[in-house]
């Protein structure tokens, strides 16, 4: 038995172009508290603070007539039901593919509804269900500390730059600074990746365009400045940002306005800016590659995103452990047994992607798991080899080719105490390469050996070095 339809609190955008529909449309919803609002032009700024639901009806004469289609940006991501002509054929030439909500001419009042109720309840669905990635794993004391920098700075105005290494989860950690405001985390979450703005769209794309200010400029454009008031605007990659941009941005942020291409009528923000960099802005500025006055205004609150090697063995096994969880669901018993010589060869790994290299691994033994149904360990030991840049060989077995695929030079061995790495090889030669009985045995406990055993590049059943080497 189908859920009753109800329509409590919700908002009904009408598109009719040359179709006659918005009192149609109003007749079948005046039982229900639904709003039907004739939108001539685009939706007016949602207040994203609201409970009310947003749909969009949008008669295909509107794109027939010749008017440019509405896109999703515009519609700030309401769900769209089309309304056909004649047929309800889904042509991919008329409908976005994005839009497969579709309605004939002659609808019904018991079809419009059964509609409206689905994507109603889809919305409140996807409302109620919590965001993938709200738990961040943090078992290590530098990850434990950072997270708690997080909450102490979540709430305030202020703008905030997030370092790291890439693949550490800058955004992630971007997006719980933005759900931890009271007012901001209520309002939309814009990211942008500064690495990747096309050369001459900068000012289109951040200030957006007013209603013919260039050809193909069909339509009023909201930038990515716009986009983001009332709520967080994440630029990722800023260290990325050409000099003659980032005075632009100062520009913004010491004015708190922008003002579109082909208009002279500047519109007042209200965001806050998380930037993220892999790069040290500190030697930029230096070097007069980045804007001193820009790196003051974004810095004021500094944190800083350790990578996999700094959290540790223990975050790096849970880690694991989670995304293949999160990539193997419904395979909970295989996981259960996951083996231990896989735990002790990700634990001695070098990842230099972090988390997302991490992530690549665990997908790469998900596909070798989900297809033989076992933990084929030759197999699965030749993938992590791949990924290591090492040479696997026939029996499974790797040759070292150094961390993480990387020969180890004359100078790094030279840094080396042999006296030490042969008698942490004795030792785990003594005690079959087990890695708890060899920590035991030399009075330390199994993180420390780990690390030592990455430090001297030590790997399973490799012979020690002469003194003198």
């Amino acid at each position: 038995m189908s859920p009753p339809i109800t329509f409590d609190e919700l908002d009904l955008y009408v598109w009719e172009g040359k179709a006659d529909i918005l009192e149609r449309i109003q007749r079948c919803m005046s039982s229900f508290d639904v709003d039907v609002i004739r939108a001539d032009g685009l939706p007016p700024e949602q207040d994203h603070t609201s409970a009310r639901a947003s749909l969009a009806v949008i008669s295909v004469s509107v794109i027939e007539s010749g008017a440019a289609p509405v896109t999703t940006e515009q519609l700030q991501g309401m769900p769209v039901i089309w309304v056909a002509a004649s047929s309800r054929e889904r042509d991919s030439r008329t409908y976005p593919p994005e839009y497969l909500h579709v309605l004939p001419f002659d609808f019904t009042g018991a079809e419009l509804r059964t509609m409206v109720a689905k994507l109603v309840r889809q919305l409140r669905a996807r409302a109620a269900q919590p965001e993938k990635g709200d738990t961040l794993i943090a078992h290590s004391p530098a990850m434990k500390a950072l997270l708690a920098e997080v909450a102490a700075f979540a709430d305030c105005d202020h703008n905030v730059l997030v370092r790291g290494e890439t693949g550490v989860g800058k955004e992630r950690i971007a997006a719980l600074l933005h759900r931890g405001h009271q007012t901001y985390g209520k309002g939309p979450f814009v990211p942008v990746n500064c690495g990747a703005i096309p050369d001459g769209l900068f000012e289109s794309l951040f200030f957006g365009h007013a209603k013919g200010s260039f050809t193909g400029a069909m339509n009023a454009h909201r930038g990515y400045f716009e986009q983001a008031s009332s709520g967080t605007l994440f630029l990722d990659e800023i260290g990325d940002l050409p000099r003659y941009q980032q005075v632009k941005l100062l520009r913004v942020l010491e004015d708190n306005s922008v003002t579109r291409l082909g208009s002279t009528t500047p519109i007042r923000l209200d965001f806050r800016l998380v930037a993220a960099t892999n790069r040290n802005l500190r030697e930029m500025v230096a070097s007069g590659e980045f804007r001193a006055d820009l790196f003051y205004r974004l810095a004021v609150i500094e944190l800083n995103i350790p990578n996999l090697e700094e959290r540790g063995v223990d975050d790096k096994i849970a880690i694991f452990k989670a995304i293949l969880t999160d990539v193997m669901k419904g395979q909970e018993d295989v996981i259960a047994d996951l083996p231990y010589w896989l735990t002790d060869a990700i634990s001695e790994m070098y990842f230099p992607g972090n988390v997302r290299q991490l992530r690549n691994l665990a997908e790469r033994v998900a596909v070798i798991v989900g297809q033989l149904g076992a933990w084929d360990q030759p197999l699965i030991q030749r993938a992590m080899a791949l990924m290591r840049g090492t040479t696997p060989t026939v029996t499974g077995m790797v040759v070292p080719e150094g961390r993480g695929g990387i020969a180890v030079d004359g100078g790094e061995r030279k840094n080396w105490n042999s006296s030490e790495r042969n008698k942490i090889i004795a030792a785990l030669e003594a005690n079959s390469w087990k890695r708890q009985d060899t920590a035991q045995h030399l009075g330390i406990s199994r993180k420390v050996l780990w690390e030592k055993m990455r430090k001297y590049q030590i790997f399973d059943n490799e012979p020690g070095i002469p003194e003198d080497a």
